[in-house]
């Protein structure tokens, strides 16, 4: 492809402006299709755990330097622990809802700790929000027991319940229809630049100069006339 300057390459989208307009506008409403009737809506809700007092001899209401050093050390260890299949398959006896099985939950649980931070943040996305809320609840309600049963200490507790989504977390119609409009322009300006790399006709007087060499001395215009019958000829 030879080489152009900005000033040509401006003029070709100008003298293309109705085909790009129009990819464009082709792009936005596939994106209109695929934010509006494509994406399947999904909530998400999420509980939160605080490790609070661990040691067995601390007065109650106080927490001790050592307690916020264990819990520090915990956290992670605790973050894997949540979406174990023990305690997911308690969660779902628990439940006791058919379409709530332990694979079709396991995907949709994600967990999450500040750093230096001693809060548990447990997230469920599910196509109903109600689900998504009752199954974080119950996950942590869960872990709590059992943290108590394998470690015999009670330093996690819930301190936020999760509570039922009303807007969909994974859906943005405006953030989707822009990105497919530029998208379409992406694909607008590489459709010209391909077009004008493929077209090899003489257009202009600089193009004869540059496929033959030699300067052009002389043009015939193009123009229209009258001839004595009425009708017109070029």
């Amino acid at each position: 492809m030879e080489e152009l300057d900005l000033k040509e390459l401006l003029t070709i989208f100008w003298e293309k402006k109705l085909q790009i307009l129009l990819i464009v506008l082709i792009f936005a409403v596939i994106g209109i299709v695929y934010s509006y009737f494509v994406v399947k809506p999904e909530y998400q809700s999420t509980t939160s755990l605080i490790l609070a007092q661990s040691s067995a001899g601390a007065t109650e209401g106080s927490i001790t330097q050592a307690d916020v050093t264990l819990n520090s050390k915990l956290v992670s260890r605790y973050e894997d622990m949540v979406t174990r299949d023990v305690i997911l398959e308690e969660v779902v006896k628990n439940l006791n809802n058919p379409s709530i099985t332990i694979n079709s939950i396991k995907n949709k649980i994600s967990v999450e700790s500040a750093e230096e931070s001693d809060l548990i943040d447990i997230k469920v996305r599910n196509a109903d929000p109600n689900y998504a809320a009752d199954i974080a609840n119950e996950i942590a309600k869960v872990f709590c027991e059992k943290i108590i049963e394998i470690y015999n200490i009670s330093n996690t507790y819930i301190f936020e319940r999760a509570k039922p989504s009303v807007e969909p977390y994974n859906i943005n119609h405006i953030k989707d229809i822009v990105i497919f409009v530029f998208i379409g322009f992406v694909v607008a300006v590489i459709y010209v630049l391909i077009l004008n790399m493929l077209d090899n006709t003489i257009k202009t007087e600089q193009d004869v100069e540059k496929c033959v060499g030699l300067a052009v001395l002389t043009s015939i215009p193009d123009y229209e006339f009258t001839n004595k019958r009425g009708g017109r000829r070029k």
